[in-house]
């Protein structure tokens, strides 16, 4: 394995790992949403934060299937996913804080 398809490695690893922080976050603000009612609005931020997430999965698996050439082209230039999956989660906390 050469360098590059070991860093290629250790991202793909560590977008897991984000996504895993992104779903305990989310499966937090999903339990503290549902006892209320008619929050509208929160149910909609929550709503609005899955669709992000469903993306999310799917930048991951594209990345993951990648050559390196590829990955090194895209993804090497720029912070890539990370970046806004770090907002995501910020905000996914934030909001587990209103409700809790």
């Amino acid at each position: 394995m050469t360098a590059t398809e070991r860093l290629v490695t250790e991202h793909i690893r560590e977008y897991e790992s984000r996504l895993k922080h992104i779903d305990e976050l989310f499966e937090r603000a999903q339990q503290a949403s549902d006892n209320l009612h008619d929050e509208h609005a929160l149910k909609s931020e929550i709503d609005q934060f899955a669709q992000q997430r469903a993306e999310f999965i799917k930048e991951k698996d594209r990345v993951k299937t990648m050559t390196v050439e590829q990955w090194r082209k895209e993804l090497l230039k720029s912070s890539g996913p990370m970046a806004i999956w770090d907002v995501l989660a910020q905000k996914l906390e934030d909001l587990t804080e209103r409700l809790t």
